[in-house]
């Protein structure tokens, strides 16, 4: 039950969202300094018969957690309230909070449970790095076991192992430069799809359309990962299967089991008793059928080789340049379908959810800053002109893939990093905080709030501010234990990582379990983007207060994001 608790309902009404591109909030105006957008907005209700109830409420629950488990985490600071903060407010957002007031290390107060909540770099390090496996995935991989069975992201370590060492290899230079050609022909379908629409308002006096670029950018990336990853055409940009319509049902769901409070799912017989898990196994059904289906006939036409091999082909003119081609080719890597299937499904819940949602706020953040998407404009006109992107143009591309890496750091995708200790642990105490660090028993559930470590005062300037430049900019550190920000530190990188943020950056997390196809959602992204700004120019339809954000495995918004597209006035 508090596993499906913590992660309730992220949710943010119109009227908490500020004309920034971030949320206003407020509980003190101590904190207010620090805080995202000030404290001229509130969230929460002040009346006094709530409050009163709501401080029972917390007496109740705090008393309860220092009772069954106040002891067994060493002694940190305790985010008290935390169950009325909860109440109509994103969990991230207050966790937020909870990190200025009680530091990088604290205790989330929660009934009958108690979470470590980290905030802080060196300790990020710590879990993610240097003590790897000390750590499972915890609660996120029990949420996600029924839909991605030993995929990547909930697998146990013994099964991570095996797989990384099998799938990491596939993600290898010339695939990855191969797959420009994919994400160029993918998004030209939405290009085309837009220039047509723009024809047909034209037609009747309209110089703009109004499109839900979520929903479109949920299609190409879903055509993207099809064609990519599986060498499946789901054709999604310009029409409707049963297939895709499988694939969403499977991503609400998703969603639905990391945001509801108790998990019935797992009752017996619930999976054909209760309509949503009947319509559930029913989706699944048709996703695994297609993959089982593409699994078959890669098996049928499989040319075994070596992984060096693998990696030499000539993927620019191979038929099929997809990931499923070179993990049933590549020899020694035999695996039963069942695997096969999760680690796809995987990647398909997982890559397509991620570069939506990062071109979602890249757009939502550009369309705030007309003067930043003039210099993106100019930086494509520069390099490419009105021709195609290829590999070597994407490299030049400096702008547009700072663009995309300072939207992965407001809106961090997931913004939440979650890990059980499997063994008695010691962690930093992190800036400012207990310089022998704290203890921790094993069976601790940790939140790496990336949320927070992306936004942290204490690592970032201007740490709400849109600024796609700062990534060029070193910055020494006077903290003891970090590094600072050195774009040096990972030479020939296309976009920046954790490496030359020292953990101050997590975008696909880091360490050993770190996303393994993030050159492919960041390279996909970055092309999307390009091709979008190098035609149009986007404004939001109704401002940004008309965005309301939701939360589940990513950052989205409730109601699609809403724009004004149109035919670059500049162009001729």
């Amino acid at each position: 039950m508090a596993t499906c608790v913590l992660l309730q309902h992220f949710h943010v009404s119109d009227s908490c969202f500020s004309r920034t591109p971030y949320l206003q909030s407020s509980r003190t105006s101590q904190l207010s300094k620090l805080r995202p957008g000030g404290s001229s907005i509130r969230c929460q209700s002040t009346s006094t018969d709530k409050q009163k109830s709501r401080n029972l409420l917390d007496n109740a629950s705090n008393l309860l957690t220092n009772f069954l488990s106040g002891g067994s985490i060493g002694s940190m600071p305790v985010a008290e309230g935390a169950v009325s903060d909860l109440f109509g407010r994103p969990l991230f957002f207050s966790l937020y909070d909870w990190f200025i007031e009680h530091g990088s290390v604290y205790k989330l107060a929660f009934g009958p449970k108690a979470f470590v909540v980290v905030s802080d770099p060196i300790v990020a390090r710590h879990i993610l790095r240097e003590n790897i496996f000390g750590y499972d995935k915890g609660v996120l991989a029990d949420i996600l076991e029924p839909i991605m069975g030993k995929g990547l992201i909930p697998a146990d370590l013994d099964t991570w192992k095996q797989r990384r060492r099998v799938i990491a290899p596939g993600f290898h230079a010339l695939y990855l430069e191969a797959m420009t050609k994919v994400f160029t022909e993918c998004s030209e379908r939405a290009i085309l799809k837009f220039e047509k629409l723009l024809e047909g308002e034209h037609l009747h006096g309209a110089e703009t359309i109004e499109l839900d670029l979520e929903a479109e950018f949920s299609n190409l990336a879903l055509d993207i990962i099809g064609l990519g990853v599986f060498n499946y055409d789901f054709g999604s940009v310009t029409k409707e299967s049963p297939v895709i319509k499988a694939v969403y049902g499977t991503l609400f769901e998703a969603e639905h089991r990391s945001t509801f409070y108790i998990p019935y799912w797992k009752v017996p017989l619930a999976r054909w008793i209760v309509p949503r898990q009947r319509k559930f196994q029913s989706d699944l059904k048709v996703i695994n059928d297609c993959l089982d289906g593409l699994i078959k006939n890669a098996k049928e036409t499989r040319q075994e080789t070596d992984v060096e091999k693998l990696q030499q082909r000539d993927y620019q003119n191979l038929k099929d340049a997809s990931l499923l081609r070179f993990l049933v080719d590549m020899r020694g890597a035999d695996v039963d379908d069942r695997q096969l299937r999760d680690d796809l499904m995987t990647m398909l819940i997982a890559g397509h959810e991620t570069t939506a949602a990062v071109l979602t706020w890249a757009v939502f953040l550009l369309a705030q800053n007309p003067s930043k998407m003039k210099k993106a404009q100019a930086e494509i006109d520069s390099v490419l002109g009105q021709g195609r992107i290829s590999f070597e143009s994407l490299k030049k591309l400096e702008y547009i893939r700072l663009i995309v890496a300072e939207s992965l750091r407001l809106y961090p995708q997931p913004p939440l990093l979650i890990r059980r200790s499997l063994k008695s642990d010691s962690l930093p105490g992190g800036y400012k905080g207990k310089k022998d660090g704290h203890s921790i028993p094993a069976g601790t559930d940790i939140f790496l709030s990336v949320y927070n470590l992306h936004r942290s005062p204490y690592f970032w300037d201007r740490p709400h501010e849109f600024e796609p430049e700062r990534f060029l900019v070193p910055r020494n550190s006077d903290i003891e234990g970090w590094s600072g920000f050195d774009p040096s530190r990972s030479p020939g990188a296309l976009y920046p990582n954790e490496i030359v943020a020292d953990f101050a950056f997590l975008p696909f997390g880091g360490g050993p379990r770190k996303c393994v196809g993030d050159q492919f959602a960041l390279m996909e992204s970055t092309i999307a983007l390009t091709m979008l700004l190098q035609k149009f120019d986007v404004e939001l339809k109704g401002g940004p207060e008309s965005v309301e954000l939701v939360t589940g495995a990513t950052i989205h918004t409730k109601n699609g994001l809403w724009c004004r597209v149109m035919k670059r006035s500049d162009l001729h």
